[in-house]
């Protein structure tokens, strides 16, 4: 994607790979569709370019599922901007002929889209005159737009291996953190902070007979929690809201501590008591050895006394 120069030599050797490892193509497959959901959310024109032409060369190679193509162009074309069509433009462009073959009622559908975008006229000049050039090259059977190269068609059609996803089939872990991260807000409600202030807002949040209520927004029982409690207010825009938690977070150590110590404390007085004990319990046996020795003298005296 560095180099869309080499787009096609690099989707030729990901489908050799394919071939011997479909784990890793799949991987790969799933990875460049998660860029692309990124570069389309923030507007990057260049990276969305690059992201789809390797797209279409994968569906080229048969590393794609051609429905990947299609379900793409149906989401550029939706809502259709001059940035959104020139990049379908160029996708169908990339990878027209091999969606000729093998989906030839879905292609159909696509041109429709973009007959009814020409007949709108909502779009830039420079915009529909590409999609003319576009009807063109359709009806030319995409002469001078090959979908391989005799020189990169490297792959037997029994060691094909197609993976079939979906654009919404690759979320992980991160994708999954961030939709967690969005919340949705009732009218009115987004701008209660504005209304009251954050002052006001950190009194109410902090009022000693709500706390029970606040236990699960404001977590205390775990540092990951707390930072993630933390994290999330400041995301949105709230991170007034969480000084207390921030401060409890800053004195978490210092408050183990003092749990700590008074746990020592009673197991260092619990180890005096034992040895007082254990030591006025061996004064006493020696007292009382001491005693009897005493006796046994005196009785021996006595015995002497009788004798004599």
């Amino acid at each position: 994607m560095a180099s869309p120069g080499f787009t096609d030599v690099f989707a030729a050797l990901v489908a050799v790979v394919n071939t011997k490892f479909p784990e890793i193509g799949r991987l790969l497959l799933v990875r460049v569709v998660l860029q692309l959901k990124r570069a389309y959310k923030r507007n990057d024109k260049p990276q969305l370019l690059a992201a789809t032409k390797f797209i279409a060369h994968l569906v080229n190679q048969v590393v794609a599922h051609e429905l990947v193509a299609l379900e793409l162009l149906t989401v550029l074309l939706e809502n259709p901007t001059d940035d959104s069509v020139e990049v379908a433009v160029g996708f169908v462009k990339e990878c027209g002929a091999m969606l000729q073959d093998l989906s030839p009622q879905g292609l159909h559908a696509i041109f429709e889209r973009f007959r009814g975008i020409l007949h709108e006229g909502e779009i830039d000049k420079r915009v529909q005159f590409l999609i003319e050039g576009l009807f063109a090259i359709r009806k030319a059977k995409f002469q001078g737009f090959p979908a391989i190269r005799p020189e990169l068609d490297l792959v037997e059609q029994e060691d094909q291996f197609t993976h079939e996803i979906s654009l919404e089939d690759d979320v992980d872990f991160e994708e999954a953190g961030h939709k967690l991260m969005k919340i949705k807000l009732e009218p009115g409600q987004e701008e209660l902070s504005e209304h009251l202030g954050i002052r006001l807002l950190n009194e109410r949040l902090n009022d000693p007979t709500m706390q029970g209520s606040f236990e699960s927004i404001f977590p205390k029982d775990h540092p990951k929690n707390t930072r993630f409690s933390i994290n999330f207010f400041t995301s949105i825009g709230l991170g007034g809201i969480t000084e207390s938690l921030r401060e409890y977070l800053k004195n978490m150590p210092r408050l183990i501590m003092q749990q700590q110590k008074p746990a020592s404390s009673e197991s260092e007085s619990s180890g005096s008591e034992s040895g007082s004990e254990s030591s006025s319990g061996s004064s006493s046996e020696s007292e009382s050895e001491l005693e009897s020795s005493s006796d046994e003298s005196d009785r021996r005296r006595s015995k002497r006394r009788k004798r004599t």
